[in-house]
This record gives structure tokens, C-alpha cells and sequence, in this order.
């Protein structure tokens, strides 16, 4: 059901069993967490898993495991999502804080752009980043998004400011030369 992108070093694939324990250690690092609501025990992390492998049955398109080819290195979880309460159909990026600043998350998150764009029927694509979260603006920033504005999100309670980064379709079709679709 959730299917299989490859690009020149990572394969974005269901999820497995066996990510769990990566996925909790990416979930249970400050550094990586710092932007995303804070640090998740085993229990919240585990959800987080059926959330994710959940949304894509739910909705028939999600966050993929980002695996990396080299070593089969579970890296973490990019793709779309949309739950109830969002401003948009988003492109969303984590990966451990080892595979950061090797372009990862951008190899990965412009391949689900171009799923996003080759399979739904939206006009745009964003992305909801942190004020602070330089890094993720720079990803945001390589994938062809920019920053037009402001939301808040709640989520578990909780609310959080974010900057909307997006990208339109007319846009992505002139950056990559996509034709149609």
C-alpha cells in the first residue's frame, strides 16, 4: 500500500517493525526534538510509529521510512502529511542527528514533493518550520519553498508557532521542468 521511492542514495519505504528502535532514538534526542515538541518516552515514540504507518492509510499518502542505501541505515521519517486541523498539505522532514548536513533531508524531501505534486490534486505544498529552526528553513529554501507567512499549530493540547514555507505547483513544474501531471 505505501509505496517505494528511490533516488540516487535513499529508498523512502513503508514501515517496518524493526524501525521502531531507530525511530525511538531519533524521537529521544534533545537536539533533534528541540523544534518538534520536545523529547518522546519509548510509549509516545511508539505511537508516533502507528501515526505514521495510520496516516497513510488513512489518508493514501504519509511519511516514509528514509533508508539509506549505502547500509540500510533507518535515517528517519519524511513525506506528507495532513492531519485534522492543518493549513495545508505538508512536506515534512526528520532524520537523526547523525545523517545531518550530508543533504539527506533534501534528496528526501524533494522526492516526496514530487510524489505530492504527481499524485494530489493541491495547488501547493507547504511546509511548517520553527522561527528558529535555520536548518530546516535551509532545506525548505534548497527544495524550492519560501517563507509567506505564519501559523499556529495545536497539537496534543499544545500550540506552536510556526513559519509557512510553501511552494506552488506552477512554481515546482518551472523548477524541475515537470510536464503535466
Amino acid at each position: 500500500m505505501i509505496p517505494r521511492l528511490e533516488t540516487e542514495r535513499l529508498i523512502l519505504r513503508g514501515w517496518l517493525p524493526e524501525d521502531f528502535e531507530p525511530l525511538a532514538a531519533i524521537h529521544g534526542d534533545p537536539e533533534v526534538m528541540v523544534f518538534l515538541g520536545g523529547v518522546m518516552e519509548r510509549n509516545d515514540a511508539w505511537r508516533s510509529l502507528a501515526s505514521l504507518a495510520g496516516h497513510w492509510a488513512l489518508r493514501g499518502y504519509g511519511k516514509w521510512a528514509v533508508e539509506r542505501k549505502s547500509d540500510g541505515a533507518m535515517m528517519g521519517r519524511v513525506g506528507l502529511i495532513n492531519p485534522e486541523g492543518w493549513p495545508a498539505l505538508e512536506v515534512g522532514w526528520t532524520l537523526g542527528r547523525q545523517y545531518w548536513g550530508q543533504g539527506y533531508a533534501t534528496e528526501a524531501a524533494a522526492a516526496a514533493m514530487r510524489f505530492g505534486f504527481l499524485t494530489q490534486p493541491v495547488d501547493r505544498l507547504i511546509s511548517c518550520i520553527d522561527a528558529n529552526n535555520l536548518a530546516s528553513q535551509a532545506v525548505a529554501k534548497r527544495i524550492g519553498e519560501t517563507k509567506t507567512g505564519s501559523d499556529v499549530l495545536r497539537i496534543a493540547g499544545q500550540e506552536y508557532a510556526v513559519d509557512i514555507w510553501e511552494i506552488t505547483r506552477a512554481e515546482w513544474m518551472k523548477r524541475t521542468g515537470a510536464g503535466g501531471a
